[in-house]
């Protein structure tokens, strides 16, 4: 059975496209089978998305990008940031490379990754919706990794579901960045964010 987090290279093409708005830009996404929410703009990262900060100059990364809907979002509304992709899955990331193209946004790089594998540097800033099919190992990895790829200050924010163990990740964050705060819940979706003081 064919998965979103996986590659599947005999997937058959079913291309689609959608648009959302954010702050004050409007993006059309190219989708296609086997990446996540081909259709649409998820709840969960709706929801996200209305709670993110304000950006300046911030480096940040979009971990588990899909085509790319957070981060693209984030580089349009902000181009003073830089703001890197990734996703182990490589149809998502053909599918974010041509995103980028035709929304004309020049301040990204995509990298094919397995979480943190290929991340070299670090940034002030990550955001995810984790894979939840995938396993806690993976959401946890996503998530408390980026302890060790953000720079001081710099702050991780994810969205997951409470009866897809959002009490068990946010007791996980708070024992590694020393804190956590729950942004929003809605329809339950928790935001949730910890930032990096030590």
């Amino acid at each position: 059975m064919s998965h979103y987090f996986i590659n599947d290279e005999t997937l058959t093409s079913e291309a689609r496209t959608f648009g959302y708005t954010f702050r004050t830009v409007t993006l059309t996404f190219a989708s296609d089978r086997g990446v996540f929410a081909k259709d649409r703009v998820d709840f969960g990262t709706h929801v996200l998305l209305q709670h993110l900060p304000l950006f300046q100059k911030e480096t940040i990364l979009d971990l588990g990008c899909g085509v790319g809907v957070i981060g693209l979002l984030i580089a349009k509304a902000h181009p003073h940031t830089h703001v890197t992709l990734s996703d182990i899955n490589t149809r998502a990331l053909d599918l974010a490379t041509e995103n980028v193209k035709q929304n004309k946004i020049k301040n990204t790089s995509l990298i094919h990754s397995d979480v943190y594998q290929n991340i070299p540097q670090s940034v002030d800033f990550i955001v995810t919706n984790p894979p939840i099919r995938a396993g806690k190992n993976v959401v946890h990895a996503m998530v408390l990794g980026g302890f060790d790829h953000l720079n001081m200050g710099g702050m991780m924010m994810v969205v997951i579901q409470k009866k897809q163990g959002a009490d068990s990740l946010m007791k996980r964050m708070k024992e590694v960045y020393g804190n956590v705060d729950v942004v929003a819940k809605e329809k339950g979706y928790f935001i949730l964010k910890s930032q990096k003081n030590m």
